[in-house]
């Protein structure tokens, strides 16, 4: 991510979670969001195909409540950073079998962008006093997500 691209995500986990990130999670951020965002996608694959269509809309995507809010908290936090041209970027899926619709692709930034708050506040739950990211708080969140998504 270029330059201009880290210091907005240290701004987005400043402004999410009152945490403070650097570079060196940006790795970590990659992976999660990648990971997280093919889990998404396959089982919306796996819904479109159920119901007979090779095109993947909005509606098959497992978005829980949860996820709907942490969404509306990013789209006020946009607001501000100006966060998903980035995220577009990092949005870039792998290849699946069925294709997504212009409204679906359309959505995967601020999807995306809702996955990083909630991760962003899964940490402060992890530890309400964490201030400084770690590897081992990384390890917890993404257990727990593979858990839930």
């Amino acid at each position: 991510m270029p330059v201009p691209g880290v210091s907005k995500f240290e701004h987005f986990f400043r402004a999410a979670a009152s945490l403070e990130a650097d570079k060196n999670d940006l790795k970590r951020y990659q992976d999660f969001v990648n990971d997280k965002l093919y889990d998404l996608l396959l089982i919306g694959q796996a819904r479109a195909k159920a119901n007979g269509r090779d095109i993947i809309q909005t509606w098959d995507l497992p978005i829980t409540k949860g996820l709907q809010e942490s969404i509306h908290a990013f789209r006020s936090i946009d607001a501000e950073i100006e966060l998903r041209p980035i995220l577009k970027y990092m949005a870039a899926r792998p290849p699946l079998e069925t294709a997504l619709s212009e409204r679906t692709e359309a959505s995967l930034p601020e999807i995306v962008g809702g996955l990083s708050v909630a991760l962003a506040r899964t940490f402060k739950i992890i530890d309400s006093r964490l201030r400084r990211l770690h590897g081992e708080e990384w390890d917890k969140a993404f257990s727990i997500f593979d858990l839930l998504v």
